[in-house]
């Protein structure tokens, strides 16, 4: 069955709306992170900090729906800069565990205060009702995204 061209139109203005957003927000909260610290870098240090348990790389790359050899470049500049720490899998030497160091969870906390305010002068500007109207949806479509693969 064929969508009708509104039903088209609309699809190409959201996802351009989408993709802009996107490519805007990364490109603002980036400059506003602590120097040397990369969005990819703090994606993972909020993830296994909220996580509070070790990962494994395989695990992070599925979460982040990136490349496992991706994901081990990330977590080697990470580990470089002593952010977290990777140990071998005891009982499994060919596997890895992951988790944030001291260091790497006070990185964390600094390259959250300097994206919050940013986040959060727009979420005052937009408004807060938008906001709650809005994440559903925006939910929703990440879902059926991530059910695609």
């Amino acid at each position: 069955m064929m969508a009708d061209s509104s039903n088209d139109n609309l699809s190409v203005a959201l996802f351009s709306e989408m993709f802009m957003a996107d490519q805007l927000a990364r490109n603002r909260l980036s400059k506003a992170l602590p120097k040397g610290m990369e969005l990819s870098h703090f994606s993972v240090l909020n993830h296994l900090a909220r996580a509070g348990e070790e990962k494994s790389p395989a695990q992070l790359a599925k979460a982040f729906h990136v490349t496992r050899g991706a994901m081990t470049n990330t977590l080697n500049k990470l580990e470089w800069a002593g952010h977290i720490h990777i140990r071998p899998d005891w009982d499994d030497a060919r596997r890895k565990f992951v988790t944030i160091s001291p260091a790497g969870k006070r990185a964390r906390d600094a390259a959250l205060q300097s994206i919050t305010p940013i986040i959060g002068n727009m979420v005052t500007k937009i408004g807060t009702d938008k906001i709650k109207q809005a994440l559903p949806v925006l939910r929703e479509m990440r879902q059926l995204l991530s059910g695609l693969e």
